[in-house]
Protein backbone atom coordinates (compact mmCIF):
# COMPACT_ATOMS: atom_id res chain seq x y z
CA UNK A 1 0.00 0.00 0.00
CA UNK A 2 1.82 3.29 -0.96
CA UNK A 3 2.27 5.82 2.17
CA UNK A 4 -0.67 8.64 0.82
CA UNK A 5 -3.38 5.42 1.33
CA UNK A 6 -2.09 4.51 4.59
CA UNK A 7 -2.22 8.55 5.70
CA UNK A 8 -5.55 8.56 3.97
CA UNK A 9 -7.28 5.54 5.29
CA UNK A 10 -5.84 6.81 8.84
CA UNK A 11 -7.05 9.90 8.53
CA UNK A 12 -10.02 8.92 7.13
CA UNK A 13 -10.78 6.10 10.05
CA UNK A 14 -10.45 9.07 12.82
CA UNK A 15 -13.19 11.07 11.43
CA UNK A 16 -15.46 7.97 10.84
CA UNK A 17 -14.93 7.07 14.99
CA UNK A 18 -18.58 8.64 15.28
CA UNK A 19 -19.91 5.55 13.80
CA UNK A 20 -18.81 3.83 16.56
CA UNK A 21 -21.46 1.33 16.33
CA UNK A 22 -21.98 1.77 12.44
CA UNK A 23 -24.97 4.34 12.39
CA UNK A 24 -24.99 6.69 9.75
CA UNK A 25 -23.11 9.55 9.55
CA UNK A 26 -23.40 12.26 12.26
CA UNK A 27 -21.33 14.51 14.45
CA UNK A 28 -19.82 13.34 17.65
CA UNK A 29 -17.71 15.66 19.64
CA UNK A 30 -16.06 15.93 23.10
CA UNK A 31 -15.33 18.69 25.34
CA UNK A 32 -11.68 20.93 24.51
CA UNK A 33 -9.09 18.36 26.50
CA UNK A 34 -10.96 15.33 27.06
CA UNK A 35 -11.24 12.03 25.11
CA UNK A 36 -14.39 10.16 24.35
CA UNK A 37 -15.46 7.46 26.67
CA UNK A 38 -15.32 3.75 25.37
CA UNK A 39 -17.27 2.25 26.88
CA UNK A 40 -16.22 -0.86 24.54
CA UNK A 41 -12.75 -0.87 25.77
CA UNK A 42 -11.38 -3.81 27.72
CA UNK A 43 -9.23 -2.81 31.20
CA UNK A 44 -5.64 -2.89 30.11
CA UNK A 45 -4.20 -3.98 33.60
CA UNK A 46 -2.44 -7.14 33.32
CA UNK A 47 -3.84 -10.35 34.91
CA UNK A 48 -2.85 -11.87 38.44
CA UNK A 49 -0.96 -14.62 37.36
CA UNK A 50 0.94 -15.70 34.12
CA UNK A 51 -1.20 -18.70 32.58
CA UNK A 52 0.44 -21.40 30.52
CA UNK A 53 -1.26 -21.32 27.28
CA UNK A 54 -1.61 -24.71 24.87
CA UNK A 55 -2.86 -23.00 21.22
CA UNK A 56 -3.35 -25.34 18.37
CA UNK A 57 -3.09 -23.73 15.35
CA UNK A 58 -2.55 -19.95 16.23
CA UNK A 59 -0.69 -18.73 12.77
CA UNK A 60 -3.77 -18.16 11.09
CA UNK A 61 -6.55 -15.75 11.50
CA UNK A 62 -7.38 -15.51 14.60
CA UNK A 63 -4.62 -17.09 16.35
CA UNK A 64 -2.20 -14.18 15.70
CA UNK A 65 -4.31 -11.46 16.97
CA UNK A 66 -4.82 -13.95 20.30
CA UNK A 67 -1.39 -14.98 20.70
CA UNK A 68 -0.34 -11.29 20.60
CA UNK A 69 -2.17 -9.88 23.11
CA UNK A 70 -2.01 -12.92 25.21
CA UNK A 71 1.82 -12.38 25.18
CA UNK A 72 1.31 -8.77 25.30
CA UNK A 73 -0.89 -9.57 29.29
CA UNK A 74 2.45 -11.81 29.98
CA UNK A 75 1.49 -15.45 29.35
CA UNK A 76 3.31 -18.21 27.88
CA UNK A 77 2.22 -19.68 24.92
CA UNK A 78 3.31 -23.21 23.25
CA UNK A 79 1.50 -22.88 19.48
CA UNK A 80 1.16 -26.54 17.79
CA UNK A 81 0.40 -27.29 14.04
CA UNK A 82 2.10 -28.47 11.67
CA UNK A 83 4.82 -25.89 11.27
CA UNK A 84 3.54 -24.93 7.45
CA UNK A 85 1.63 -21.27 7.47
CA UNK A 86 3.85 -18.02 9.22
CA UNK A 87 6.36 -19.74 9.93
CA UNK A 88 7.95 -16.14 10.57
CA UNK A 89 5.90 -15.35 13.12
CA UNK A 90 6.15 -15.53 16.96
CA UNK A 91 9.97 -16.16 17.09
CA UNK A 92 9.96 -16.68 21.01
CA UNK A 93 7.44 -19.06 21.00
CA UNK A 94 7.68 -22.21 21.91
CA UNK A 95 6.60 -24.52 18.85
CA UNK A 96 5.11 -27.94 18.88
CA UNK A 97 5.05 -29.94 15.67
CA UNK A 98 2.42 -32.44 14.90
CA UNK A 99 -0.86 -32.79 13.45
CA UNK A 100 -4.59 -32.69 14.61
CA UNK A 101 -5.01 -35.82 12.53
CA UNK A 102 -3.27 -38.13 14.92
CA UNK A 103 0.17 -37.28 15.57
CA UNK A 104 0.24 -35.73 18.94
CA UNK A 105 3.16 -37.28 20.09
CA UNK A 106 4.88 -33.92 20.78
CA UNK A 107 2.13 -33.18 23.32
CA UNK A 108 2.93 -36.09 25.99
CA UNK A 109 4.36 -34.97 29.27
CA UNK A 110 3.50 -31.55 29.15
CA UNK A 111 0.93 -29.45 31.16
CA UNK A 112 -0.61 -26.71 30.73
CA UNK A 113 -3.16 -24.16 32.47
CA UNK A 114 -5.51 -23.78 29.21
CA UNK A 115 -5.48 -25.35 25.52
CA UNK A 116 -7.51 -23.17 22.91
CA UNK A 117 -8.43 -25.02 20.12
CA UNK A 118 -9.42 -22.18 17.07
CA UNK A 119 -9.64 -24.78 14.29
CA UNK A 120 -11.16 -27.86 14.42
CA UNK A 121 -14.33 -28.34 12.11
CA UNK A 122 -13.89 -32.25 12.52
CA UNK A 123 -14.78 -34.79 14.52
CA UNK A 124 -11.92 -37.04 14.54
CA UNK A 125 -9.79 -34.22 15.35
CA UNK A 126 -11.34 -33.09 18.26
CA UNK A 127 -11.46 -36.84 19.44
CA UNK A 128 -7.89 -36.76 18.93
CA UNK A 129 -7.04 -33.77 20.99
CA UNK A 130 -9.46 -34.01 23.91
CA UNK A 131 -8.09 -38.03 24.50
CA UNK A 132 -4.35 -36.77 24.97
CA UNK A 133 -5.04 -33.55 26.21
CA UNK A 134 -7.49 -34.96 28.58
CA UNK A 135 -5.17 -35.13 31.84
CA UNK A 136 -2.79 -32.49 30.38
CA UNK A 137 -4.49 -28.88 30.54
CA UNK A 138 -7.31 -27.42 33.67
CA UNK A 139 -9.43 -25.96 30.49
CA UNK A 140 -10.57 -26.67 27.32
CA UNK A 141 -11.23 -23.64 24.78
CA UNK A 142 -13.27 -24.96 21.95
CA UNK A 143 -14.17 -22.08 18.96
CA UNK A 144 -17.59 -23.61 17.57
CA UNK A 145 -19.81 -21.58 15.67
CA UNK A 146 -23.39 -20.19 15.14
CA UNK A 147 -24.12 -22.58 12.62
CA UNK A 148 -23.96 -25.66 15.22
CA UNK A 149 -27.28 -24.43 16.00
CA UNK A 150 -30.33 -26.57 14.66
CA UNK A 151 -32.80 -23.44 14.74
CA UNK A 152 -32.23 -19.57 14.66
CA UNK A 153 -35.47 -19.06 14.79
CA UNK A 154 -36.26 -17.74 17.95
CA UNK A 155 -36.04 -14.51 19.11
CA UNK A 156 -33.55 -13.51 20.69
CA UNK A 157 -31.30 -16.63 20.47
CA UNK A 158 -29.12 -17.61 23.25
CA UNK A 159 -26.51 -20.39 24.30
CA UNK A 160 -29.24 -22.40 25.76
CA UNK A 161 -30.84 -23.29 22.13
CA UNK A 162 -30.09 -27.11 20.59
CA UNK A 163 -27.48 -27.45 18.57
CA UNK A 164 -27.69 -30.35 15.26
CA UNK A 165 -28.03 -33.84 16.13
CA UNK A 166 -27.70 -36.98 13.15
CA UNK A 167 -31.39 -36.43 12.97
CA UNK A 168 -32.11 -33.00 13.16
CA UNK A 169 -29.33 -32.66 10.49
CA UNK A 170 -31.13 -35.14 8.11
CA UNK A 171 -28.15 -37.11 8.62
CA UNK A 172 -27.33 -41.47 8.66
CA UNK A 173 -25.10 -41.91 11.61
CA UNK A 174 -23.52 -44.37 9.60
CA UNK A 175 -22.64 -41.62 7.26
CA UNK A 176 -19.01 -40.70 6.46
CA UNK A 177 -17.62 -38.73 9.40
CA UNK A 178 -15.47 -36.60 7.15
CA UNK A 179 -18.46 -35.09 4.88
CA UNK A 180 -20.33 -34.29 7.67
CA UNK A 181 -22.10 -30.94 7.22
CA UNK A 182 -20.28 -27.90 9.03
CA UNK A 183 -22.78 -27.43 11.33
CA UNK A 184 -23.38 -30.90 12.61
CA UNK A 185 -19.57 -31.05 13.08
CA UNK A 186 -19.47 -27.97 15.06
CA UNK A 187 -21.69 -29.76 17.22
CA UNK A 188 -20.38 -32.98 17.80
CA UNK A 189 -17.19 -31.44 18.28
CA UNK A 190 -18.66 -29.30 20.97
CA UNK A 191 -20.30 -32.41 22.46
CA UNK A 192 -17.00 -34.59 22.89
CA UNK A 193 -15.12 -31.18 24.21
CA UNK A 194 -17.72 -31.59 27.15
CA UNK A 195 -18.05 -34.89 27.28
CA UNK A 196 -14.17 -35.48 27.92
CA UNK A 197 -13.65 -31.76 30.34
CA UNK A 198 -17.08 -31.89 31.60
CA UNK A 199 -17.29 -28.29 33.72
CA UNK A 200 -13.69 -27.88 32.69
CA UNK A 201 -14.95 -27.13 28.92
CA UNK A 202 -15.62 -23.69 27.73
CA UNK A 203 -17.54 -23.75 23.69
CA UNK A 204 -17.64 -20.12 21.97
CA UNK A 205 -20.19 -19.76 18.92
CA UNK A 206 -18.99 -16.88 17.12
CA UNK A 207 -20.52 -15.71 14.10
CA UNK A 208 -19.22 -14.21 10.90
CA UNK A 209 -15.46 -13.70 12.22
CA UNK A 210 -13.84 -10.47 10.45
CA UNK A 211 -11.04 -7.89 9.93
CA UNK A 212 -7.35 -8.08 9.08
CA UNK A 213 -5.91 -11.65 8.48
CA UNK A 214 -8.99 -13.03 6.95
CA UNK A 215 -8.53 -14.13 3.91
CA UNK A 216 -12.42 -15.62 3.13
CA UNK A 217 -13.08 -12.08 1.91
CA UNK A 218 -16.43 -12.74 3.42
CA UNK A 219 -16.23 -9.05 5.05
CA UNK A 220 -14.19 -7.46 3.11
CA UNK A 221 -15.86 -7.53 0.16
CA UNK A 222 -17.71 -4.27 1.13
CA UNK A 223 -15.04 -2.19 2.40
CA UNK A 224 -13.64 -3.02 -0.83
CA UNK A 225 -16.48 -2.22 -2.87
CA UNK A 226 -17.45 0.97 -1.30
CA UNK A 227 -14.14 2.37 -1.40
CA UNK A 228 -14.69 1.08 -5.63
CA UNK A 229 -17.29 3.81 -5.50
CA UNK A 230 -20.22 4.37 -8.07
CA UNK A 231 -23.66 2.01 -7.39
CA UNK A 232 -23.93 0.08 -5.05
CA UNK A 233 -26.05 -2.87 -4.95
CA UNK A 234 -27.14 -3.59 -1.32
CA UNK A 235 -29.63 -6.31 -0.25
CA UNK A 236 -33.58 -5.63 1.13
CA UNK A 237 -34.17 -2.65 2.75
CA UNK A 238 -31.46 -1.84 4.71
CA UNK A 239 -33.18 -2.98 8.29
CA UNK A 240 -31.99 -6.48 8.15
CA UNK A 241 -30.14 -7.03 10.99
CA UNK A 242 -26.21 -8.39 11.23
CA UNK A 243 -24.32 -9.40 14.31
CA UNK A 244 -21.06 -10.56 13.26
CA UNK A 245 -17.59 -10.20 15.64
CA UNK A 246 -14.04 -8.50 14.66
CA UNK A 247 -11.27 -10.98 15.08
CA UNK A 248 -9.53 -8.97 17.81
CA UNK A 249 -12.48 -8.67 19.73
CA UNK A 250 -13.21 -11.93 19.45
CA UNK A 251 -9.08 -13.95 20.49
CA UNK A 252 -8.73 -10.94 23.31
CA UNK A 253 -12.38 -12.00 25.08
CA UNK A 254 -11.07 -15.76 25.13
CA UNK A 255 -7.81 -14.82 26.39
CA UNK A 256 -9.01 -12.66 29.62
CA UNK A 257 -12.44 -15.22 29.41
CA UNK A 258 -9.02 -17.54 30.51
CA UNK A 259 -7.70 -15.22 32.76
CA UNK A 260 -10.97 -15.21 35.07
CA UNK A 261 -11.28 -18.70 34.70
CA UNK A 262 -14.36 -18.83 33.03
CA UNK A 263 -16.16 -21.82 31.41
CA UNK A 264 -19.94 -23.15 30.38
CA UNK A 265 -20.98 -21.72 26.71
CA UNK A 266 -20.91 -18.49 24.76
CA UNK A 267 -22.35 -16.99 22.00
CA UNK A 268 -19.34 -14.63 20.34
CA UNK A 269 -21.20 -12.22 17.09
CA UNK A 270 -21.70 -8.53 18.14
CA UNK A 271 -22.43 -5.67 18.82
CA UNK A 272 -25.22 -6.33 21.55
CA UNK A 273 -27.47 -4.62 19.76
CA UNK A 274 -27.85 -5.54 16.13
CA UNK A 275 -26.78 -3.31 13.53
CA UNK A 276 -29.14 -2.89 10.74
CA UNK A 277 -27.61 -3.79 7.57
CA UNK A 278 -28.07 0.23 5.53
CA UNK A 279 -25.91 1.43 9.82
CA UNK A 280 -22.96 -1.25 8.35
CA UNK A 281 -22.72 0.08 4.92
CA UNK A 282 -22.93 3.68 6.00
CA UNK A 283 -20.37 2.86 8.48
CA UNK A 284 -17.94 1.67 6.25
CA UNK A 285 -18.51 4.17 3.61
CA UNK A 286 -17.41 6.74 6.46
CA UNK A 287 -13.26 5.41 6.00
CA UNK A 288 -13.74 6.11 2.38
CA UNK A 289 -13.85 9.31 0.02
CA UNK A 290 -16.14 7.42 -2.68
CA UNK A 291 -18.15 9.09 -4.77
CA UNK A 292 -20.90 6.10 -3.21
CA UNK A 293 -24.69 5.42 -3.50
CA UNK A 294 -26.23 2.36 -2.39
CA UNK A 295 -29.60 1.16 -4.25
CA UNK A 296 -31.36 -1.02 -2.12
CA UNK A 297 -32.87 -4.25 -4.13
CA UNK A 298 -35.78 -6.00 -2.35
CA UNK A 299 -35.00 -9.79 -0.97
CA UNK A 300 -37.37 -11.37 -2.92
CA UNK A 301 -36.05 -9.90 -6.22
CA UNK A 302 -32.30 -10.94 -5.18
CA UNK A 303 -33.52 -14.32 -4.08
CA UNK A 304 -35.21 -15.01 -7.44
CA UNK A 305 -32.18 -14.10 -9.37
CA UNK A 306 -30.37 -16.63 -7.47
CA UNK A 307 -28.28 -13.70 -5.60
CA UNK A 308 -27.69 -15.78 -2.64
CA UNK A 309 -27.34 -14.03 1.00
CA UNK A 310 -23.87 -14.38 2.39
CA UNK A 311 -22.15 -15.42 -0.77
CA UNK A 312 -23.17 -12.79 -3.52
CA UNK A 313 -24.12 -10.89 -0.11
CA UNK A 314 -21.74 -11.38 1.68
CA UNK A 315 -22.52 -10.76 5.74
CA UNK A 316 -26.37 -10.59 4.91
CA UNK A 317 -28.78 -12.91 6.22
CA UNK A 318 -32.21 -11.85 5.61
CA UNK A 319 -34.88 -13.07 8.71
CA UNK A 320 -36.73 -15.27 6.86
CA UNK A 321 -38.54 -18.26 8.16
CA UNK A 322 -37.10 -20.68 10.37
CA UNK A 323 -34.05 -17.45 10.35
CA UNK A 324 -35.50 -15.21 12.31
CA UNK A 325 -32.90 -15.39 14.86
CA UNK A 326 -30.29 -15.54 13.23
CA UNK A 327 -28.81 -12.29 13.98
CA UNK A 328 -31.07 -11.64 17.22
CA UNK A 329 -28.63 -13.16 19.91
CA UNK A 330 -29.10 -11.95 23.27
CA UNK A 331 -25.42 -11.37 24.53
CA UNK A 332 -26.12 -10.45 28.32
CA UNK A 333 -24.28 -13.10 29.45
CA UNK A 334 -20.98 -12.41 26.96
CA UNK A 335 -21.17 -8.73 28.12
CA UNK A 336 -20.89 -9.28 31.56
CA UNK A 337 -17.81 -11.89 30.83
CA UNK A 338 -16.32 -9.15 29.47
CA UNK A 339 -16.84 -9.27 25.81
CA UNK A 340 -16.45 -6.18 24.06
CA UNK A 341 -17.01 -4.43 20.58
CA UNK A 342 -14.19 -2.24 18.71
CA UNK A 343 -16.16 0.64 16.52
CA UNK A 344 -16.70 -0.66 13.29
CA UNK A 345 -14.83 2.43 11.31
CA UNK A 346 -11.53 0.53 13.34
CA UNK A 347 -12.30 -2.35 11.52
CA UNK A 348 -13.09 -1.43 7.75
CA UNK A 349 -10.59 0.71 8.10
CA UNK A 350 -8.18 -2.30 9.24
CA UNK A 351 -9.53 -4.26 6.70
CA UNK A 352 -8.80 -1.95 4.64
CA UNK A 353 -5.52 -1.43 4.93
CA UNK A 354 -4.49 -5.48 5.42
CA UNK A 355 -6.08 -5.86 1.86
CA UNK A 356 -4.46 -3.29 0.19
CA UNK A 357 -1.06 -4.18 1.64
CA UNK A 358 -1.78 -8.13 0.13
CA UNK A 359 0.53 -9.15 -2.85
CA UNK A 360 -1.51 -8.26 -6.20
CA UNK A 361 -3.02 -11.81 -7.08
CA UNK A 362 -4.27 -12.03 -3.79
CA UNK A 363 -6.25 -8.59 -3.87
CA UNK A 364 -8.70 -9.56 -7.16
CA UNK A 365 -10.63 -11.52 -7.51
CA UNK A 366 -12.09 -11.37 -4.10
CA UNK A 367 -13.07 -14.65 -2.87
CA UNK A 368 -16.70 -14.05 -1.62
CA UNK A 369 -18.87 -11.19 -3.10
CA UNK A 370 -20.67 -10.81 -6.60
CA UNK A 371 -18.38 -9.93 -9.30
CA UNK A 372 -19.18 -6.51 -11.01
CA UNK A 373 -20.15 -7.52 -14.48
CA UNK A 374 -23.91 -9.56 -12.26
CA UNK A 375 -23.95 -6.66 -9.69
CA UNK A 376 -23.99 -4.46 -12.86
CA UNK A 377 -26.68 -6.80 -14.73
CA UNK A 378 -29.34 -6.85 -11.76
CA UNK A 379 -28.78 -3.54 -11.00
CA UNK A 380 -30.19 -3.08 -14.59
CA UNK A 381 -33.07 -5.36 -14.40
CA UNK A 382 -34.18 -3.45 -10.93
CA UNK A 383 -33.96 -0.37 -12.33
CA UNK A 384 -35.78 -1.61 -15.81
CA UNK A 385 -38.80 -3.53 -13.12
CA UNK A 386 -39.21 -0.31 -11.33
CA UNK A 387 -39.42 1.86 -14.68
CA UNK A 388 -36.40 3.21 -14.74
CA UNK A 389 -32.76 2.95 -16.90
CA UNK A 390 -31.72 -0.64 -17.74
Amino acid sequence: MTQDRRTFLRTAGTAGMALTLGGRPHAVAAAPGRALPSPTTPSSSRPGRALRILVLGGTSFIGPHQVQYALDRGHEITLFNRGRTNTDLFPGVERLVGDRNGDLESLRGRTWDVCIDNSASNIRWVEFSTAALRDSVDRYFYVSSRSAYADTSAVPMTADHPTFTYETAGVDRDADRNTLPYGLQKALCERQTRMVFGDRACIFRPGLIIGPRDRTDRFTYWPVRIHRGGEVLSPGNGSDPIQIIDARDFGEWMIRMAEDGHTGVYNAVGPAVPRPMDELLYGIRAVTTAETTFTWVDTQFLLDRDVRPYREMPVWMPPLPGREGYARFDLTPEVERGLTFRPLAVTAQDTLEYHFARPQEEQWPLRAGITPEREAQVLAEWHRSRGGRG
